[in-house]
């Protein structure tokens, strides 16, 4: 058994052309509407008309033949096109009867019919020809049909430029409201609508996006304003219990303590870490630095085994100048944040992939990849959130290392991309800006 056919209509149709159409279909409805109507009711007056014509003629040709015995007005004596029903009237009945038959131009025809005398006498008939007023009903049919598509081409670009505006409005709102989603709390839809004068239900979507931002903004100062005044409060007692491990005996006691209070320390730094990158208080101080060696320090810095290579970036084939040494192996950046960016990835790849670990620079472009399951689809779909390590599977941490990564990669002005490789594993692609 086949499976139905689907009939064919276009992914995407914009918002305009929908409410343009349904405008013309409206439009036409209403003509076919009208149009029919006017017909119908014309029609029926055409042959209402020529009905009491025929009765009226009738009556005024029976009242000649009777005092002067001579047929007037067209009548005549039982006449061979009379229809059947009017053949044998009452005596002294009137009658009417409709005759669509067409000879010529003449037809259709209402015909009045009267008898003479008493039974057996000749019938008087009149026929009244309504090809006239049918014609010109036909000519009022064009005409209106005519008005209609004039009327129809005249509104329809009217409908086009008022849906095109309903459409412009709500896709500023969209646009807002996808900014909002991205990250840009401060964007509202005032600016976008402009003063809009009136009310209606796309001032009131608007209306609704800027309460939504406003909401999301104040729940994220307040997340953000909690994190800074827990870190800050921790980062005093951490510091004592630090200086009191001191004391204690040498010990397998002593070093669990210790580990245990430095990672706690660890974390209250990287709350605070956090807490400025939120803000917005970290500014980037820029030295010429080489890369590679940059990179390789970092590395070194975790006391992780991870290799770094180095391979030349390939030049533009339309730039026929060899590439300087200061433009291959150096840039200017913040050293320290790159630093951290690289150890925070490079820790990253062990705590939650396999080895091999590989760092690869190549011309400002900097690729950490492991060799584990990779990053969780709900990582790569919304980004690294604090305190999230995804899957149980990946290890052990607090989720703030991709966290801080990102934020000082924005702070550099870099571009930090996270993905998976066809054959497996994570890859982190860091693109420092020229």
């Amino acid at each position: 058994m086949h499976p139905p056919r689907r009939l064919w209509w276009p992914a995407r149709v914009p918002l305009r052309w929908k409410i343009a159409a349904l405008a013309a279909a409206t439009a036409c409805l209403v003509a076919l509407a009208v149009g029919v109507l006017v017909h119908v009711w014309t029609a029926m007056d055409v042959r209402d008309r020529a009905e009491m014509e025929a009765t009226n003629t009738v009556y005024s040709a029976m009242d000649v033949y009777r005092r002067t015995g001579t047929l007037a007005g067209g009548a005549e004596l039982d006449p061979a096109e009379l229809p059947t029903a009017l053949r044998h009237p009452a005596d002294g009945d009137r009658r009417v009867a409709y005759d669509g038959r067409v000879e010529g131009n003449l037809g259709p025809s209402v015909w009045g019919a009267q008898r003479v005398g008493g039974p057996g006498s000749p019938v008087l008939a009149v026929r009244i020809n309504m090809s006239p007023q049918l014609h010109d009903l036909r000519r009022l049919d064009a005409s209106m049909a005519v008005a209609s598509l004039v009327s129809l081409a005249a509104a329809l670009p009217l409908a086009v430029y008022g849906a095109g505006l309903v459409a412009r409005r709500l896709r500023r709102v969209a646009e807002t409201a996808a900014r909002i989603s991205a990250g840009d709390l401060d964007a509202r839809t005032g600016s976008a609508l402009g003063h809009a004068r009136g009310r209606d239900e796309v001032t009131d979507i608007a209306a609704t996006v800027d309460l939504m931002a406003d909401s999301l903004g104040r729940r994220l100062r307040i997340e953000r304003q909690f994190t800074a005044d827990v870190a800050h409060e921790l980062r005093t007692p951490v510091g004592g219990l630090l200086a009191a491990t001191d004391l204690l005996p040498p010990g397998e006691t002593e070093d669990l303590l210790r580990a245990r209070v430095r990672d706690l320390r660890g974390l209250v730094e990287d709350l605070l870490e956090i807490s400025r990158l939120d803000a917005g208080a970290e500014a980037p101080v820029r030295a010429r630095v080489p890369l590679a060696a940059v990179v390789a320090e970092a590395v070194a810095r975790t006391g992780l085994d991870a290799e770094v290579s180095v391979t030349e970036a390939p030049q533009a084939p339309q730039a026929p100048q060899a590439p300087t040494v200061e433009s291959v192996e150096t840039v200017e950046t913040d050293p320290r944040r790159l630093e951290r960016i690289v150890g925070n990835l490079v820790v990253n790849a062990h705590r939650h992939g396999r080895t091999p670990v590989r760092v690869t620079v190549e011309g400002r472009t900097v690729v950490v990849r492991d060799h584990g399951p990779g990053f969780p689809a709900d990582l790569l779909l919304d980004g690294p959130r604090r305190f999230r390590t995804g899957a149980a599977e990946r290890g052990a941490g607090h989720g703030l290392g991709l966290t801080i990564a990102l934020g000082q990669a924005r702070v550099l002005g870099a571009e930090l991309r996270l993905e998976n490789a066809p054959d497996g594993g994570a890859v982190a692609t860091l693109r420092l800006p020229r």
